[in-house]
């Protein structure tokens, strides 16, 4: 029988705690495949948090208690995953809030996903048969909506649907891999580096719809400005797609300079000027993206690896070469050569960077096996 551990952080839940314990257990003794455990991780609680889960703790061996210092969500998850996989022999770990926010009974569908496969299962809410509540106020819908959209879109993940969900499930290997990089980050942007670190170690990710319900007893923890200012920061230093895109617009600096100097003070023909710009903008972007934006899965150091993935790197250029020489000569016959400039633009940033970046990940910097 395979090991699931809940890891619950709590401050100031007293009103909740044990309500939630009951219900996991509840769930547990339905399942036959799986041994429940439940990890509280509580950080000082004033309040009687950690005495509720002692009393708990005399007449269900299967439930255990860590105390910490207060030092936020992120720090809090860690200890508690780091208890766990040294002392209670988990196959998954799951992350749940401890304000009742998250429905219990949706433990057999993570774990039914798990079985299947997965090695990281997300609870999302913005998936078909999941939801928010319907009295959030407008700015909160906002906030949690758009920022979902801006992580997927920074990251070029639109298939994962909520980055942000604090209910999930993960396979031991999955936590191993990333626990000591995490640390350091707490609250929903905790959750979203947990998510990145797991897909850059080629973690399988699902999703279960979850109705995320608001907490009726106790007060929330989150801080709206620190969570975008945080967010936004994690995107920009850790995100391929955002370094890819820095290379992609340097050397586009490099393309249009070089293409300038040709085409219009040496006079040379449209054609060559932007075979020769293009050519020089490909061994730009390779040299950075390798060492830089995909530094993660870095091409081995090794010549032959080198030689191979260069070359595949150039036949993905050629096409995007034979792209942008039709495109732009095309458009020139059609519009004019005044206007080149903004042909290659467009062709650059609507066709070229998203082809470019997809083909990349597929052939080039594939993600490493664990």
């Amino acid at each position: 029988m395979r090991v699931a551990v809940v890891v619950i952080p709590t401050y100031n839940e007293a009103s909740n705690i044990r309500q939630l314990i009951e219900q996991i257990f509840e769930v547990g003794q339905k399942l036959s495949k799986w041994k429940i455990k439940v990890l509280v991780v509580d950080s000082s609680s004033p309040d009687n948090t950690a005495n509720i889960v002692k009393q708990l703790k005399k007449t269900n061996k299967d439930i255990y208690l860590l105390l910490t210092k207060l030092e936020g969500l992120g720090k809090a998850y860690v200890k508690g995953f780091k208890y766990s996989l040294n002392n209670l022999e988990p196959y998954v770990l799951f992350q749940m809030d401890a304000d009742l926010s998250h429905d219990p009974k949706k433990i057999p569908e993570f774990l039914k996903k798990i079985e299947e496969g997965a090695d990281f299962v997300l609870g999302t809410r913005y998936s078909k048969g999941g939801s928010i509540p319907k009295n959030w106020a407008f700015h909160r819908k906002l906030f949690s909506v758009l920022g979902n959209i801006i992580i997927k879109l920074g990251f070029a993940k639109p298939n994962i649907s909520d980055w942000t969900t604090g209910y999930r499930a993960l396979k031991s290997w999955v936590v191993i891999k990333f626990v000591d990089k995490v640390e350091k980050y707490s609250g929903y942007v905790f959750q979203v580096a947990t998510l990145d670190e797991s897909l850059k170690n080629n973690a399988r990710v699902q999703e279960v719809p979850i109705n995320f319900i608001d907490r009726l007893e106790g007060v929330s923890k989150i801080n709206s400005i620190q969570f975008i200012i945080q967010t936004l920061l994690y995107i920009l230093f850790n995100s391929s797609f955002i370094k890819y895109a820095l290379v992609g617009a340097s050397s586009a600096v490099i393309d249009f300079g070089l293409s300038f100097i040709f085409i219009e003070i040496l006079k040379s023909t449209i054609w060559l000027g932007t075979l020769i710009s293009v050519e020089a903008a490909i061994i730009y972007n390779f040299l950075l993206n390798n060492f830089w934006s995909f530094s993660h899965k870095k091409i081995e150091a090794k010549k032959q690896s080198y030689a191979t993935s260069f070359f595949k790197f150039n036949l993905i250029q050629s096409f995007s070469l034979f792209i942008q020489i039709s495109g732009i000569q095309i458009l020139a016959n059609f519009f004019g050569e005044k206007y080149w400039y903004l042909y290659k633009f467009f062709i650059l940033a609507l066709l070229i960077i998203p082809l470019t970046y997809f083909m990349y990940n597929k052939f080039i910097w594939k993600s490493k096996k664990t």
